[in-house]
């Protein structure tokens, strides 16, 4: 097929070989298949800001570090020169998230480098050896969907003990591999300490998984997994082990109010004796 602009740059530096043909076209990029070499990998092409339906949300992108403070003013501003350090921070947040999560056990695509815009990555195949099938685009047993769901709930885990969550993760952007099922497409990923809206982010992304799951297995709706994730990773004993239950006990237990009025009321004299004490 004829190369793609964007893709010439990549050609030119030697780093891909061929443009096979194009995989997919999405709400940010467009994927096409590649040979580098005797290797086939992926080449992920960032749509430009203008043509693309997934907005850059603050909410994304609070708490991500920027390289220096002129960047971080250009990009509050929204200058010409911040919309494109805005534009080369979404892209390098895919690329560092799927190295921090490779490298912490989490199915995603092994990445290689980006490059001006183009992200070069392995190929995720299925048992024939072709590009891997979307999980929206198969049909699962109820066992099936039963042991995808744990699965994709251990690799939810994982990213979060990591550090990162997903943020837009669906059937759309998971692919079943010949091994599996590998998440995909992160450049909106969240930083779980440094994100006022990560709990809420991580509940949505299990959600969506119970969501498309109990199609198949009508078990799993009404589960709590998100919820008793986020409140195990607040109290420090999230681990990628962790046993999950997909409920919450809540504490029906009426609050002695008595009790907590006397506490502030021994707070209040003990502070009108130091004072006391203080001025005598």
């Amino acid at each position: 097929m004829k190369t793609p602009k964007r893709l010439q740059p990549l050609m030119t530096e030697g780093l891909v070989d061929e443009v096979v043909r194009q995989l997919m076209s999405g709400k940010e990029a467009t994927v096409y298949m590649v040979r580098c070499g005797e290797e086939i990998r992926c080449a992920k092409v960032y749509k430009d800001i203008k043509q693309r339906s997934f907005r850059k949300n603050a909410s994304y992108q609070e708490g991500r570090k920027t390289k220096n403070s002129r960047q971080a003013r250009a990009m509050e501003k929204g200058s010409r020169y911040g919309r494109q350090m805005q534009e080369e921070a979404w892209q390098s947040a895919e690329v560092d998230a799927l190295y921090r999560l490779a490298a912490a056990g989490v199915r995603v695509p092994q990445p290689y480098i980006c490059h001006e815009g183009v992200l070069l990555m392995d190929l995720v195949i299925d048992d024939d050896g072709n590009p891997a099938p979307r999980l929206n685009d198969i049909e699962l047993s109820a066992q099936q969907a039963l042991e995808f769901h744990a699965r994709l709930l251990n690799q939810v885990v994982r990213m979060l003990c990591a550090g990162i969550i997903h943020g837009d993760l669906s059937e759309y952007n998971i692919l079943v591999a010949s091994d599996g099922p590998v998440i995909i497409d992160l450049p909106q990923a969240v930083d779980a300490a440094g994100n006022s809206n990560a709990g809420p982010m991580l509940e949505r992304d299990v959600a969506n998984l119970a969501s498309y799951f109990s199609q198949f297995a009508p078990e799993l709706a009404g589960s709590e997994y998100g919820k008793e994730i986020w409140r195990l990773y607040q109290a420090g004993n999230l681990t990628p082990d962790s046993e999950l239950t997909g409920r919450i006990e809540i504490d029906h237990r009426i609050a002695d109010v008595d009790a907590v009025l006397e506490v502030v009321k021994e707070a209040l004299l003990d502070e009108e004796r130091r004072q006391l004490y203080q001025a005598g």
